[in-house]
Order: C-alpha cells, then sequence, then structure tokens
C-alpha cells in the first residue's frame, strides 16, 4: 500500500519475514525503498537473511557511509578484515572506503541498512527542527490529562 501527500509517502510492505517476496534486487531479501518513498537524501535497505547465510561479496562504497541498525537476529559482520558478532540492538557504522560483509547466525538476520553520503551532514535534529503549534489529534487529549 502507498499513500502520499503533499509532504510526506507511506509506503506498508508488510512483515520483514515476507521480504523475499518483495525482493528489488533478486537478492531473496533485500528491498530499497529510496524510490519507492522518493527519498532525495538517503538510499535505505529493508534486509532479511536467512540463518546460516552470507553475503556473497565483499564491497565498498565511492561516496556512502551506511549505517546498519540490526533489528533481529543474529549474525557476524566483517569490516576491514575485523570481524565481530552482531545482534538486535547493534548499530554499524562503515565508511565509504570500508570494505564490507555479513553472515546471518543460527537465526535470520534482519537490518535496515541507510546509506548517505559521507560528511554530507550540515545539521543535526536540535539545529534543524522546529517546535510547531500545529497539534495531532492524540494531543488534545493529553493536555486535558494534565
Amino acid at each position: 500500500m502507498t499513500k502520499q501527500g503533499k509532504n510526506f509517502t507511506l509506503l506498508d510492505i508488510g512483515p520483514f519475514e515476507k521480504l523475499g517476496e518483495r525482493d528489488s534486487k533478486g537478492s531473496g531479501g533485500k528491498y530499497f525503498v529510496g524510490k519507492d518513498l522518493g527519498l532525495t537524501g538517503c538510499e535505505v535497505s529493508l534486509n532479511r537473511l536467512p540463518a546460516g547465510k552470507a553475503a556473497p561479496f565483499v564491497h565498498a562504497h565511492k561516496k556512502n557511509e551506511e549505517l546498519y541498525i540490526i533489528l533481529g537476529g543474529n549474525g557476524t559482520f566483517f569490516v576491514d578484515g575485523n570481524e565481530f558478532p552482531v545482534q538486535e540492538g547493534s548499530l554499524v557504522r562503515v565508511a565509504p572506503a570500508g570494505e564490507r560483509a555479513w553472515k546471518a547466525g543460527d537465526a535470520d538476520l534482519y537490518f535496515i541498512c541507510i546509506q548517505a553520503q559521507a560528511g554530507s551532514l550540515t545539521q543535526a535534529t536540535s539545529e534543524d527542527g522546529m517546535r510547531l503549534l500545529t497539534r495531532a489529534s492524540w494531543m488534545e487529549s493529553l493536555s486535558a490529562e494534565k
């Protein structure tokens, strides 16, 4: 399901267990969402790697750093010859030149990978965010509770 408004796109792809059915690159569990969402500042992939399976190659990037957010399962990450365990709650940032690969452990490995050009972040949320007077429907009941 996709829904669009002036300033948003909603894409519902269903459970992560079914990522292989939405595979955008033919790898059996990787779904790039950038094009479908109209992303302009980063690329995002949703990933499911079956237990015991591994990335078939080591890769690096020319410009993009990557942030891997492990949502479930466990496995091993490889970066520049270093191998280390990952599990739900692990976060791995890899610089563009970092040589990377991963392998699922005894459970399917679920992760999100966010790619953005290294050095392109000029301000973080505290400098970029603006508090507005607009209210969401649930905020009225929260105000009445105080």
